[in-house]
């Protein structure tokens, strides 16, 4: 009698347990189920607890009933565990989901600062001539930035550029008295004088790069600066040769519409020295504020190489000539696209620099 009533019990029991761990609705119940019914203290444990007390002879069959609730009770927490768990997972790809259809979040693409272009367009028209592109250091050695350019110490022409000196760790004498004989250059010339002591005529050079010279910023200077210079050493070279080529980097630049002037000038590495002109894209060469009424704007200097330039070099003046011409490219930037002031290209103004 006592063997029946424990078995019916536990069978009471497994149904209950079974009924309650499908009816769980997440894992947490599910694990609650488990304990109140399979733990140390659960109602299962508690019933086979009694199982000393029963006489030997009915002990197995209580003992098989048992194991077959605790196997019932098992596979049915096991099978819904498998369940919620699976249930779980697609709740949670669906929250995660991503519509890949959807358009995604772009960055926006940078460019090329205006400058760059600029400098990479004035190559490309001089390179599709048949020049090729030199470089040079921007800490220069006096001699290369103003002696073997025509301009020694007491050459008045000094006085009108504002140089960085850096100091000279050398030991040498400076050229100037209380001056460093170590700058930082204050044009790309000194690259034509490399060129020339390292190679031999035929020449055809461009060099670009960045200058630096003590100026104040304002609407049309600034300490640093981008230049563009070139330099044609060869036999018979003339200034036609050198008109006809600014002409034709002109027409490129700024528009076949555009006229040219050229006016006399004086620098000290060029002789006869010339500054060219290129006519208002605003006015149309009539006259404006921009240009100040003239009709022209100024956007480079350039001559005929003077002999002394050669003789530094090591270049045969009485067989050859050339010409040399130099150009900004902060200007060249402006005067094409009517910027009035130089200062607007080192803000790093996004808004500016987008519109290019």
């Amino acid at each position: 009698m006592r063997q029946m009533r424990m078995t019916d019990e536990l069978r009471s029991l497994g149904r209950s347990g079974v009924a309650e761990a499908e009816a769980a609705d997440d894992l947490a119940t599910l694990d609650a189920v488990r304990v109140a019914y399979l733990g140390k203290k659960g109602s299962l444990t508690a019933v086979l607890r009694g199982l000393g007390s029963l006489p030997s002879e009915e002990r197995p069959e209580v003992g098989r009933v048992a194991n077959e609730v605790r196997a019932e009770l098992e596979s049915a927490i096991d099978a819904r565990r498998a369940e919620l768990a699976a249930k779980a997972l697609e709740e949670r790809v669906a929250a995660e989901a991503v519509d890949v259809t959807l358009p995604g979040r772009r960055r926006p693409a940078g460019h090329v600062h205006l400058i760059d272009q600029v400098v990479r367009e004035i190559v490309d028209i001089f390179v599709g001539l048949g020049y090729r592109v030199a470089s040079g250091p921007e800490v220069e050695l006096d001699w290369y930035n103003f002696t073997a350019l025509n301009t020694p110490p007491d050459h008045p022409a000094r006085s009108l550029q504002d140089t960085f000196y850096v100091k000279d760790l050398s030991g040498d004498r400076a050229a100037v008295a209380g001056e460093s004989d170590v700058v930082l250059r204050t044009h790309t010339s000194p690259v034509q004088v490399r060129v020339m002591e390292s190679a031999k005529p035929p020449i055809y050079i461009v060099a670009p790069g960045r200058c630096y010279r003590r100026d104040i910023p304002d609407p049309s200077h600034t300490p640093q600066f981008n230049q563009i210079e070139g330099l044609v050493v060869d036999e018979g070279i003339t200034f036609g040769d050198l008109k006809g080529t600014l002409e034709h980097f002109v027409r490129e630049m700024f528009g076949a519409d555009r006229r040219t002037r050229i006016r006399p000038h004086f620098f000290g590495f060029t002789e006869p020295s010339a500054e060219v002109d290129v006519s208002c894209g605003i006015c149309g060469g009539h006259g404006c504020r921009f240009c100040k009424g003239t009709g022209w704007l100024e956007i480079l200097g350039c001559g005929m190489v003077d002999p002394n330039v050669f003789g530094y070099a090591g270049v045969d003046a009485e067989r050859y000539t050339g010409f040399a011409f130099g150009m900004g490219a902060e200007r060249i930037a402006a005067l094409r696209h009517d910027i009035p002031d130089l200062r607007v290209f080192l803000e790093s103004d996004v808004r500016f620099l987008r519109q290019f």
